[in-house]
């Protein structure tokens, strides 16, 4: 099973693969990134990963790559890992070029990979829940547009690791509950499931659309709509979804219980609807 990276076409170790100092994702975060995982050999929702993947390039008016190249590239590399739970990375740049701002008339886009076993969440998190906490968000206006600029992100989860928490929750200034830091939010109340409406200062992650539908699959109410900490706190259960991250229950925030503290009984089943749909 080795850990492979993919630069250009091609395939090498990753401990050999290298881009040029002047690639504009490293230099201005001019690049888009995609992070798709596999269940059992099979890649989970490859097809709506490359939707999302088209909408960030077209966001930042990237040059078109065919998908059908895009998509060879990730079955040839998922291919000749063999990692039966593989996580990929896939970042898009616009290329290399003497630093300037305006975009380059010549450079042609970086595309690179890295192949690697999926770092699973601990288990016990499965069992007896995550804790988060609460942080302003002052990220760009452009979340819903999958880039590399994530030093937001990455302040934030460190500031959650060094409260001796999970993962950090992104709340406006006038307290709207966003997202976590590489994941959606959700949260059950009065037998509703609530998250975030897709607007452009969320992510719209695969995993959350995913528990959407199997929400509704078990006749079970799903609202799209805005709700502040007061309501975060307040609701019976809540949990986190990312291609990862799964379904992951919430327990505390802020050091303040969700419902009774504990992993609550929809949010497992919901783990356990998405795991079965992923043919885990």
């Amino acid at each position: 099973m080795p850990e492979l990276a993919y630069l250009n076409g091609e395939i090498l170790p990753i401990e050999k693969a290298c881009i040029p100092i002047e690639d504009r994702g490293y230099q201005f975060g001019d690049a888009v990134y995609e992070f798709i995982a596999s269940y059992n050999e099979k890649l989970f929702c490859l097809e709506q990963h490359l939707d999302r993947l088209e909408r960030s390039m077209q966001g930042l008016s990237l040059p078109k790559i065919p998908r059908e190249d895009i998509r060879a590239a990730v079955m040839t590399l998922f291919e000749k890992a063999g990692i039966a739970r593989a996580g990929i990375y896939m970042q898009i740049s616009r290329g290399v070029s003497p630093r300037n701002h305006p975009f380059p008339e010549s450079a042609k886009p970086q595309f690179v990979m890295t192949i690697r076993p999926v770092e699973e969440k601990p288990p016990e998190l499965r069992l007896t829940g995550s804790t988060a906490i609460t942080v302003e968000d002052y990220r760009w206006g452009r979340c819903d547009l999958k880039t590399v600029q994530l030093l937001p992100n990455v302040l934030a989860k460190q500031k959650a690791q060094e409260a001796e928490a999970f993962d950090a929750i992104f709340v406006s200034p006038e307290g709207v509950v966003r997202e976590g830091t590489s994941s959606n939010v959700f949260v059950v109340a009065g037998g509703r499931l609530m998250t975030h409406p897709l607007t452009p200062q969320i992510l719209p992650g695969i995993t959350r659309a995913v528990v959407i539908e199997l929400g509704r699959s078990i006749d079970l109410p799903v609202e799209e709509r805005f709700f502040n900490v007061d309501d975060l706190l307040s609701a019976e259960e809540a949990f986190f979804t990312g291609t990862v991250t799964e379904v992951l229950p919430i327990v505390t925030v802020d050091r303040k219980h969700i419902g009774e503290g504990r992993v609550g009984s929809i949010t497992s089943c919901l783990y356990d609807a998405l795991r079965q749909q992923a043919g885990a």
